[in-house]
């Protein structure tokens, strides 16, 4: 029996697509419609995976840049039999519950490397995949970790802003294993991609130092040569596939309908009759199907070669390469961060010295040792930051360096952090000012969706910047960050906390981290070593009531800790029984028993909150009789002490309205 024709393993992505579609009433058809022809060329020929394990970690990688269109993806993995992507499943595309889900949500053991829908992500995150593998690749050489970064990519995603951030910096890395897809159909969800662009996207590759090929996009031999040229090159690679959006629907292809109108049954009638497959809804038949499940095999014998190679690695060596790819810590790595704590306290004075992000940068530093895995990236505060000093640069020409110099591209840092972990072996610190988190935020927000350990590091965190002004100055930032589903915000107040968050950081791998520090020099809150980390537990009481029951509770947070426990000093004076309650996670708080919690917060007597930040989130730990003294609006320039007296963040303030609430109880 004759082997079929590709076209018809092209034909068979369309079929499964297409009745998906109409079953589901609604989805994107125009991406895998229109790029069958190129996904069958990549996946038959080119791509080295293995469905039988899916999370191999030399396999390629494969971004599903244009989410939407996440059928392609679902035909794929199903064709090349990943066990979890049945045809029953995709029978459920969009529905509830399903394992198709409306776009490609993050399952590396389903062929998922990524969850993709906000446009531009997709790419950045295969670009930090790429730089994670280089890294690798300089590690352990190639014997072990020598393989691909695949995207497809639809005009959404270059029209991003993101997008032309991480072809610059792609190009100027020159990561020639890194190749992606365009599928170049000039048609958007309004219509001609002529409404809104007239460059040449093309040149836009070519002129940052890219490898750039044209082809037909629907000739299989011209993508699979052009795929074959690009893995040679030692830039990275476009290759620009002209191609027709829903090819193969005749009411739609080729329009602004055929990105997401509606499909009809009539119309995969059509389709069946146009493209002479004569097969039921949800039919592959035997010989294309059997085609495809050998390609699912083609990397089998390089998958036993690596594994072979990998076995016979002396054992030390094999358990440092097992242990970074699986994401497991080293051992020393908690003992360098107790060593922090207590040459704090030891050396009190040139812990106070420090700013807060100074103290981060100390800890880093000592970690080098302990965590060679650990990656930075920093957009051009090298300086400011100091995350850099006991590392080396990540170059075009030395990929051993762990500092990813991102030049002022925020929204590429945060999804390449992304990307980094979703690949795994390296640990991603993204590093800026609090402000510019919002520059990062739409990775931020992927990261928590997909529940990757990113760690998200921030400086200059309030108005204690100073003469910068109210651009740098985020008031109200901290609150839109705890607001955010599976997001753990840690804000020390000391260098003691500052490693008791970094402990909390380091081991939490289920979610990303935001570590936010201050600008400022930090007095030591802390003054005894304390080998347990109070801080684990999100709040703890760091000064407790004297003098009889408490009946005033002061909570805070990072530099505003100290003014709280100087308000203290006052209010006991006075004979007022004052304890104050360092909370550096809210989050972490939260999941406490309610009888912890109650320890900490108990009922009875009045509380105040201190943050130089708005009060939205603090009124579920302040209860009816709370106050707050904190920031209602944006700063101002000026010097930090004088901003902080400006704005009435100071400890006669707190005083005072710990005074009033208590009167409102007489």
């Amino acid at each position: 029996m004759s082997a079929p024709a590709p076209s018809q393993l092209a034909n068979a992505i369309r079929f499964i697509a297409i009745d998906a579609i109409v079953r589901a009433a609604e989805g994107h058809q125009g991406v895998p419609l229109g790029m069958a022809e190129i996904a069958t060329a990549l996946y038959t020929r080119h791509l080295k995976f293995d469905p039988a394990d899916p999370t191999w970690p030399d396999r390629d990688r494969v971004v599903l840049s244009n989410g939407h269109g996440s059928m392609l993806l679902y035909a794929l993995l199903h064709l090349t039999g990943y066990e979890r992507v049945t045809m029953e499943a995709i029978k459920t595309f969009r529905d509830l519950g399903s394992h198709c889900q409306g776009h490609p949500e993050f399952d590396p053991a389903s062929g998922i490397e990524v969850t993709t829908g906000p446009l531009g992500q997709g790419i950045a995150n295969a670009f930090g995949m790429a730089v994670a593998e280089a890294h690798l690749n300089a590690r352990f050489g190639s014997a072990l970790v020598d393989h691909f970064t695949y995207a497809f990519v639809g005009d959404g995603c270059l029209q991003e802003g993101i997008g032309q951030e991480m072809i610059s910096l792609a190009g100027h890395l020159r990561l020639g294993k890194l190749v992606l897809l365009w599928d170049d159909n000039r048609i958007t969800d309004d219509g001609s991609t002529a409404l809104s662009i007239s460059e040449d996207v093309a040149a836009r590759f070519r002129v940052a130092g890219w490898h750039v090929v044209e082809v037909d996009g629907h000739d299989i031999e011209a993508v699979s040569s052009a795929l074959a040229a690009a893995k040679l090159d030692p830039r990275p690679s476009l290759i620009a596939c002209r191609t027709t959006i829903a090819r193969g629907i005749a009411r739609l292809q080729g329009q602004r309908g055929g990105h997401s109108a509606r499909l009809y049954p009539e119309d995969a009638d059509t389709a069946r009759r146009d493209l002479e497959w004569p097969h039921a809804p949800f039919e592959v038949p035997a010989p294309v199907l059997r085609a495809w499940r050998e390609a699912g095999r083609r990397s089998a014998a390089e998958h036993a070669a690596w594994q072979s190679r990998r076995d016979a690695l002396v054992p030390t060596e094999r358990a440092e390469f097992d242990r970074t790819v699986g994401g497991t810590l080293p051992p020393g790595w908690r003992q360098v961060l107790l060593d922090c704590k207590q040459r704090a306290v030891e050396n009190a004075e040139a812990a106070e010295a420090a700013g807060g992000i100074l103290i981060s940068a100390e800890i880093n530093d000592r970690l080098s040792a302990v965590l060679p895995e650990r990656m930075v990236g920093c957009a051009d505060l090298e300086a400011p930051t100091s995350h850099k000093r006991r590392l080396q640069a990540f170059t075009a020409d030395d990929r051993g360096g762990a500092y990813v110099h991102c030049g002022v591209r925020e929204h590429l840092m945060g999804a390449m952090a992304n990307g980094m972990a979703a690949h795994g072996g390296v640990i991603p610190l993204a590093v800026t000012y609090l402000a510019f988190s919002d520059y990062e935020r739409p990775a931020m927000r992927m990261a928590a969706l997909m529940g990757l350990p990113v760690k998200f590091v921030f400086s200059h965190d309030s108005i204690g910047v100073g003469k910068n002004g109210p651009t740098h100055q985020p008031v109200e930032i901290l609150a839109s960050l705890r607001a955010m589903p599976n997001m753990l915000v840690l804000r020390p107040a000391d260098a003691v906390e500052a490693a008791e968050c970094w402990e909390i950081a380091l081991e939490h791998r289920n979610g990303p981290v935001t570590l936010v520090f201050a600008r400022q020099a930090l007095p030591l809150v802390r003054r005894t070593h304390e080998a347990h980390n109070l801080s684990r537990r999100g709040a703890y009481v760091l000064a407790q009531a004297e003098g009889g029951p408490r009946q005033v509770t002061l909570l805070s947070t990072g530099s505003e800790v100290a003014i709280a426990l100087q308000a203290r000093d006052t209010l006991q004076a006075q004979g007022l029984p004052t304890a104050v309650v360092s909370m550096p996670c809210c989050e972490r708080f939260d999941a406490q028993d309610g009888a912890y919690r109650e320890s900490v917060l108990p009922p009875g007597g009045v509380r105040v909150a201190v943050e130089a930040a708005v009060r939205f989130g603090w009124d579920r730990y302040l209860g009816e009789r709370g106050g707050f003294v904190g920031m209602t609006g944006f700063g101002a320039s000026g010097a930090a002490d004088a901003l902080y007296r400006h704005f009435g963040i100071v400890p006669s303030a707190v005083v005072a309205e710990a005074k009033r609430l208590l009167q409102t109880l007489n």
